[in-house]
């Protein structure tokens, strides 16, 4: 099964390009390629870009304090392990603890490097970080791996907290919701919601079925049309066959 995430509001859609761009940056960063390198550093730009919302710290911070009190709210409850309880609301309040810790803008010491800074706006150019552009680029790029990961993961380290605040209140968005199976005949799908709010959609399709979901929502419809993935048509074609597919609305 292949799932597509579609959030409905711009603040889970912040959290999502940072979850993405925080795993791209720890898979290049593994590496021990200066190219690997290089990309880990580009990504560490882009999260600083993302990351620049000056409410994104407030809002994790009060998401995460909304959720450890629905926790706490389940205190002697017969029905849910006290250890697993325990366990969520120690991770929430040192996520929390972490952020508030957290002084400035997120990333800002980043920003006061002005040799980092100088790269970041060399990167904007098409080509820009060629050795005669930044010879001291290229110093650092021949540089051992190790020395090289050292100073990745030192830069990054910084935004850890904002990475762990994010990456609790996704997983708790994922499993709010419970997947339902429907079919979308001749590849389209419509549901009257309502004026129902959710928070993100999850459709989850089966990789044989060769169907890509295309969504567009708002309080009261959600569409979904599903094309046929692109080979050497210039523009996509919809399916015509009935897509069977696992749909799940999540709301904290």
């Amino acid at each position: 099964m292949i799932t597509y995430e579609y959030p409905f509001n711009e603040r889970i859609r912040t959290l999502l390009r940072l979850e993405d761009l925080f795993e791209k940056m720890a898979h290049f960063t593994r590496g021990d390629a200066s190219l690997e390198h290089h990309a880990a550093l580009i990504t560490l730009f882009e999260i600083l870009d993302v990351a620049g919302r000056a409410d994104l710290k407030m809002d994790l911070i009060q998401e995460l304090e909304r959720q450890r009190q629905t926790l706490l709210a389940y205190r002697n409850n017969p029905d849910i392990s006290e250890e697993a309880l325990s366990d969520a609301l120690y991770e929430i309040e040192q996520a929390s603890a972490a952020l508030l810790a957290m002084s400035g803008k997120l990333g800002q010491h980043l920003r006061e490097n002005d040799w980092l800074m100088n790269i970041k706006s060399r990167a904007a150019i098409p080509g820009g970080l060629c050795e005669f552009d930044s010879p001291s680029y290229y110093w650092w790029l021949h540089r051992a791996p190790e020395i090289r990961r050292e100073a990745l993961e030192g830069w990054v380290g910084s935004m850890k907290p904002m990475h762990a605040a994010a990456a609790i209140v996704l997983r708790l968005l994922r499993s709010s919701g419970q997947p339902r199976n429907h079919t979308a005949v001749a590849g389209h799908f419509q549901l009257n919601l309502g004026g129902t709010a959710a928070q993100m959609v999850r459709v989850s399709v089966a990789e044989e079925q060769q169907a890509i979901p295309e969504v567009s929502a708002n309080r009261y419809f959600l569409n979904i049309r599903f094309t046929k993935p692109p080979q050497r048509e210039i523009k996509a074609r919809g399916c015509e066959c009935d897509v069977s597919f696992d749909l799940t609305f999540c709301n904290l």
